[in-house]
């Protein structure tokens, strides 16, 4: 067998629990350990049981994300000697991630009847930070013990977020993770090795289905946006933006300061809630020390923002919220899932004409913001089974600002890099087909696979 192998520890070959193993000579590192969104229990982790015969030797945690860390405590429980290195960003806030991540599986235990849940404590999820290594973009450091490297890059993605590249000998391989080359309000576009030889990429595709329109601008989609406030604000209404907690609010926020210091969008009150306001205090610590747009800027402290989150109206929801005319709300989840601050909060918003609902990230199939996407003003949209249904009146748009790389962007890094082989990871069945296809026909010199679970592929 070859001296380098790859195996996805993903349950099926799609975005969600990512988590991958990689073997270089005697060395076995796992790249990222997530959880499933949409999942429960076994199903929501990776396939860590396939790493026993063998031990891991270390693990990389790209980023912050539930998808790329949500599984950690539980990968570090199975291998507790075995050190996971993360850049310094990505420990304060994963740290938090993982303690909301106890409160939610607890709420699901008494809600849903999970027995087994929460799969980790606060206790332990204090106690195995202390493994952490903290590692600098751009300074290479052994890993593994056996000759192998590893080297972080800025991914543009969220702060803190990387790529991860590793090498053995003459062997090398460069993990992507999330990345967006374009710049964002908040965060400079990934800064990937192009110079460095690769044998072989491991790259994610999640847009790889999407075809942007050829006239996108995002100075535009920025100006339409702000149309829509604008509007809203005009008829007396207020406008909800449903954001993710880390990354998505702070990036809003900070395009929100623009529009309203450029006098685009009027001075008005503008308030968050839920796990949004902890990440962007956690963000802000770091405002001096990330790659970022507005270096220094402090969101919560020169922003003057509202805090929604208030006391709990029961066990298991936040945010005790009045609506009140003029106001924008930026509230968590992004996918207005149930139980979240965003989803409590529309159920006395969107039936009212005057309000305007704008979705500024990825909605997933079978989620409250999906099905206000595909409703049709009028229509009675179920955002939660316990509840009755509520009649969508508002202004709702979409806007394209998201934190991954466009497939021609992906396409790019590619014909730069020029690797020998393309593994594609992190997309749906649609999107991964589409890469393959078009690195096939636009570099048909490399090679490309789109790895199956329980598959080891030989590097």
């Amino acid at each position: 067998m070859s001296d380098v192998f790859f195996e996805s520890l993903t349950r099926r070959a799609e975005i969600g629990a990512n988590s991958y193993l990689l073997g270089m000579g005697d060395t076995r590192i796992v790249l990222d350990a997530g959880s499933h969104p949409r999942e429960e229990g076994d199903e929501s982790i990776p396939r860590f049981s396939a790493l026993r015969p063998e031990g891991i030797d270390a693990a990389i945690l790209t980023h912050t994300h539930l998808d790329h860390a949500g599984s950690l405590p539980l990968l570090m429980r199975e291998f507790d000697r075995a050190p996971v290195y993360m850049t310094e960003t990505t420990g304060a806030l994963v740290r938090a991630m993982l303690h909301n991540s106890v409160n939610v599986m607890g709420y699901k235990r008494e809600e849903l009847g999970l027995e087994n849940y929460p799969l980790f404590t606060h206790r332990e999820v204090d106690r195995i930070s202390s493994r952490w290594d903290y590692r600098g973009i751009g300074r290479p450091f052994p890993i593994g013990g056996a000759g192998v490297t590893c080297e972080f890059f800025d991914a543009g993605h969220i702060p803190g977020s990387v790529g991860a590249l590793f090498r053995h000998g003459e062997r090398s391989v460069f993990y992507t993770g999330d990345v967006n080359f374009e710049d964002q309000t908040l965060s400079k576009g990934a800064a990937f090795p192009i110079e460095h030889h690769v044998d072989t990429l491991i790259m994610e595709s999640t847009r790889g289905a999407y075809a942007r329109p050829e006239d996108f601008t995002r100075k535009a989609e920025v100006a339409r946006m702000a149309e829509h406030i604008n509007a809203a604000l005009e008829r007396g209404g207020s406008v909800l933006i449903p954001v993710f907690a880390l990354g998505k609010t702070q990036e809003v926020l900070l395009m929100l300061e623009s529009l309203r210091s450029e006098g685009i969008i009027p001075e008005c009150p503008i308030r968050i809630g839920g796990l949004s306001t902890k990440m962007t205090k956690l963000i802000d610590r770091f405002a001096g020390t990330t790659r970022r747009h507005f270096p220094n800027f402090r969101i919560i402290r020169e922003m003057d923002l509202e805090d929604t989150s208030g006391r709990r109206r029961r066990r298991g929801q936040r945010g005790d919220i009045s609506y009140r005319p003029g106001c924008i709300y930026a509230l968590s989840s992004g996918m207005m899932t149930e139980k979240t601050v965003s989803n409590i909060f529309a159920r006395g918003f969107i039936h009212n004409p005057k309000n305007a609902l704008l979705f500024v990230g990825y909605a997933a199939e079978d989620t409250p913001a999906r099905r206000i996407l595909d409703a049709a003003t009028g229509d009675l949209v179920q955002l939660d089974e316990a509840a009755s249904g509520v009649e969508l009146n508002c202004d709702v748009a979409k806007f394209d600002f998201s934190g991954h790389s466009t497939r021609e962007d992906l396409l790019n890094y590619v014909g730069e890099l020029r690797p020998l082989r393309v593994l594609l990871v992190h997309g749906d069945a649609e999107a991964m087909a589409w890469m393959e296809a078009k690195i096939r026909e636009k570099y048909p010199e490399i090679g490309v696979t789109i790895p199956e679970p329980e598959q080891r592929l030989a590097l």
